[in-house]
């Protein structure tokens, strides 16, 4: 395995991203006709499902205000301008999510997170990986982790087992760049490749050159990179003639499809993580477009902008898989890097806020209709028992099936316990 050095966390998605980005933009894979692809998919339906648990996440960048969506406080002077709803399960949420609510008997709100790191980058990297940042290591994240255990373990997989979709989530750190990410925009496109319209004999020309080089670099002895590089754009060649690259085109699904999904960029983004997990990736992280970070204006844009888009795309995935079947399956989970304040500041906004705050959970054979945890009538303070990163992917661990006694070693020979020791919530599994 490699040790990555505290320098590659500014690129979050591995050592040799860009290196990935171009090796994986060979061209073909457009040629393959969707409906040979979708009449595949529902022939091996069966056998695609049967025990490929998969991971959906839903990033909230910036630090959505779980305060205003998850964990309404009507009545308190931090309560906000919007009203709780019932919902299908056990628990209200806001107003202005109510395809969400009819949904609710499938998903579980975590209400009593407390991680106290409310920077951007400490809690993003926290909440992905489980572990405080440490200048000595780079711990995968969470994706890189289910890509290690479950991906490489899928021989029919053609594609990456770890898709982040509209950014470059995190890095795969010690596990190496063979589980990084593959990073594509909301349209299912390659970003910054720089391959477009070579010619196929000047293709194979710098990949005979690139594989010589490669060649050279291992047989010199200088570690296991230049091998773990030569296995990631092999895969990335072979993608040249596989279909299931047709996987990115959501706009191959029927209108109906796109329409449940509410027929906008956010509902395409989870049609493509679908159509993922559908042919077999086990875990997809989805970059909701449009940041959280709302130290301003807060409750306008959430009524106009976020909430809505959140609403009808969330609502739709959980439908859709449902309806196919592949809920039982599949984990949904929706955060950001920690919420707001509870306090609403002088530009009616909120600022951030890591002591109290809520997740989404769902799918995956765990719980749904429940709110766990309960924090105080100003949403200050957590007064049940609260959870940590390593608690929330303790859970979904469990439901892919992942031991929690497994223990990863870093190229240094250092042990690292997966989800750094952190225990189911006993009321989503129990």
């Amino acid at each position: 395995m490699i040790q990555q050095t505290h320098k590659d966390r500014t690129t979050h998605a591995g050592m040799t991203r860009r290196h990935f980005m171009n090796h994986m933009a060979l061209g073909g894979a457009s040629a393959l006709g969707a409906a040979h692809f979708l009449s595949t998919l529902e022939a091996n339906a069966a056998q695609i499902q049967k025990n490929q648990k998969a991971c959906i996440l839903v990033w909230l960048q910036g630090g959505a205000p779980t305060i205003d969506m998850w964990d309404l406080k009507p009545g308190s002077k931090n309560g906000g301008e919007f009203r709780p709803i019932s919902t299908r399960g056990d628990f209200e949420i806001c107003e202005h999510l109510p395809e969400i609510a009819k949904e609710m008997d499938s998903m579980s709100v975590v209400r009593s997170l407390s991680t106290r790191e409310a920077d951007h980058e400490r809690g993003r990297y926290y909440m992905h990986t489980s572990f405080v940042p440490n200048p000595t290591v780079v711990h995968p994240t969470f994706g890189s982790v289910v890509s290690y255990e479950l991906g490489s373990k899928r021989k029919e997989l053609e594609i990456p087992s770890f898709v982040s979709i509209g950014g470059g989530s995190m890095s795969p750190g010690f596990l190496g760049m063979t589980h990084a990410p593959f990073v594509v925009d909301r349209r299912g496109q390659i970003q910054n490749a720089g391959m477009d319209g070579m010619d196929q004999q000047r293709l194979r020309q710098r990949l005979q050159m690139l594989g010589t080089i490669e060649d050279g670099f291992i047989r010199s002895d200088r570690g296991d990179i230049g091998q773990a590089h030569k296995d990631v754009y092999t895969k990335a060649v072979n993608l040249m003639t596989s279909e299931q690259m047709r996987a990115f085109k959501a706009d191959d699904e029927p209108a109906e499809v796109r329409q449940m999904y509410g027929n906008h960029e956010f509902g395409n983004t989870l049609i493509m993580a679908r159509r993922l997990v559908q042919t077999g990736v086990p875990f997809v992280e989805v970059q909701f477009p449009g940041g959280w970070d709302l130290h301003n204006d807060v409750f306008n844009t959430l009524r106009t902008q976020r909430l809505p888009m959140l609403d009808t795309g969330l609502a739709g995935l959980v439908r859709d898989l449902k309806q196919r079947g592949m809920l039982d399956d599949t984990c949904i989970v929706v955060m950001g890097e920690f919420g707001r304040t509870p306090r609403i500041n002088q530009n009616v906004g909120r600022d951030h806020w890591a002591t109290s705050w809520s997740a989404l959970v769902g799918g995956g054979g765990l719980a749904g209709g429940r709110a766990i945890g309960e924090t105080d009538a100003d949403g200050l303070r957590v007064i049940s028992e609260s959870y940590l990163p390593g608690d929330l992917w303790a859970t979904v661990a469990h439901a892919l099936r992942i031991p929690l006694d497994t223990v990863h070693t870093s190229k240094r020979g250092r042990p690292m316990k997966i989800v750094n020791g952190g225990q189911p919530i006993q009321g989503l599994i129990g």
